[in-house]
């Protein structure tokens, strides 16, 4: 199915909201979104329904959503705010399969992969002390497998297995891409499609997943920017329109 969208909202526009959204009712939480759509859609939550969310420019000082500085943040402290469940990453993957575990790290046999990436990095460390979200730019079977080739991020199944004390900060929230928003809301903590970016159907979804999503008995549209939001990305947040040539209208 497709349906309406807000006349002057491009594509882009709806996964600023949809990231943004992955911040709501926050409250003093630290958001260290990575990538630059996850950027604007935090600062954009900031400035609009999340004031108390933190926010860093990368390194040590703590920023406002101009990019003025606000304060000091340690390395020390930041360890100790990732290590108390007191973030929320949005983090990218080249892999994603059905229960969120992710893959940054290599393609192919880890052995001898055909492909080396970033590496494992943070990945388990944020999955299993902070909440965590995904920004997918390209939605694809190359991201959505079945079985990722080499586990960084740790997904629901693998979490639960590990017991407890991997489960404590555990949270996989949501993963938005410029087709849609899926979240794990399901008994087996698998993903669902929760939300469909307007124009979109169902069947490019699937199409473009590498496992069958979970499908509600009603897929929403993901919700409209207000003209107040629009203002603040195209103005203030984004004025250049680098998100178009992330996510092309």
């Amino acid at each position: 199915m497709s349906g309406p969208g807000t006349p002057d909202a491009g594509r882009a526009d709806y996964c600023v909201i949809a990231c943004a959204e992955a911040w709501r009712d926050s409250g003093e939480l630290l958001a260290s979104p990575m990538g630059l759509i996850p950027g604007i859609g935090a600062r954009l939550a900031r400035r609009t329904f999340a004031p108390d969310l933190l926010l860093t420019d990368g390194e040590a000082m703590l920023v406002g959503p101009d990019g003025e500085r606000e304060g000091w943040l340690p390395y020390r402290q930041h360890l100790e705010l990732v290590a108390s469940g007191r973030r929320h990453v949005m983090m990218g993957a080249s892999q994603l399969d059905r229960f969120g575990n992710q893959n940054i790290s290599c393609i192919g046999d880890w052995r001898r992969p055909t492909r080396q990436l970033l590496g494992v990095r943070g990945g388990p460390v944020n999955t299993l002390n902070n909440p965590t979200s995904y920004w997918v730019p390209k939605h694809s079977r190359r991201v959505f497998v079945d079985r990722v080739d080499m586990v960084s991020g740790v997904g629901h199944d693998r979490a639960a297995a590990a017991g407890p004390s991997a489960t404590r900060f555990h949270a996989l929230r949501r993963v938005v891409t410029d087709l849609a928003v899926l979240d794990f809301d399901t008994p087996d903590r698998t993903m669902r499609l929760a939300s469909l970016h307007p124009g979109v159907t169902v069947a490019e979804v699937r199409g473009a997943t590498g496992f069958e999503p979970a499908l509600p008995d009603e897929i929403p549209y993901t919700r409209e920017p207000t003209d107040e939001e629009l203002r603040l990305i195209r103005e203030e947040l984004d004025p250049a329109g680098l998100r178009h040539r992330e996510v092309p209208a």
